[in-house]
């Protein structure tokens, strides 16, 4: 339900998740605009106008009871602008969002710390013999 909210409130699909169960009455948020259901489409539908046809890649979902926490990747339409690591933490009620937060941060291109977590093959590219080496599994 988490993947699924992102990917339409980034799409900028806001009729689609009014139409969806997933959309709160009201709810708790970082306190960036009101928390009820009106100011977050209109916050969604100002967030698409800026933003145009991103797509949010969601690459973990972490599920505890009623809280989940995604991991995505937010694309940004101008291929000049560097991608953005989301982190979503939302609390669900009767399969509801009621709360949700999120932290981002936009990827350095040229960073010398490399940022290519997404990529599949960033495991397999990973030392583990320092780890391994000091009995930490």
């Amino acid at each position: 339900m988490a993947a699924s909210f992102l990917k339409l409130a980034g799409g900028g699909d806001v009729k689609a998740l009014t139409r969806s169960s997933l959309l709160p009455i009201s709810f708790i948020t970082t306190g960036v605009f009101q928390s009820d259901r009106q100011s977050l489409m209109n916050a969604m539908e100002e967030a698409h106008k800026k933003s145009p046809n991103k797509s949010i890649d969601v690459k973990q979902v972490l599920e505890d009871g009623d809280f989940v926490i995604t991991h995505s990747l937010v694309a940004r339409s101008d291929p000049a602008q560097a991608p953005i690591a989301v982190v979503h933490i939302f609390r669900f009620k009767h399969d509801r969002v009621v709360e949700l937060w999120d932290l981002g941060q936009e990827l350095v291109r040229d960073s010398p710390m490399k940022t290519d977590r997404f990529d599949p093959a960033f495991e397999e590219r990973l030392d583990h013999s320092d780890i391994l080496d000091h009995g930490i599994k």
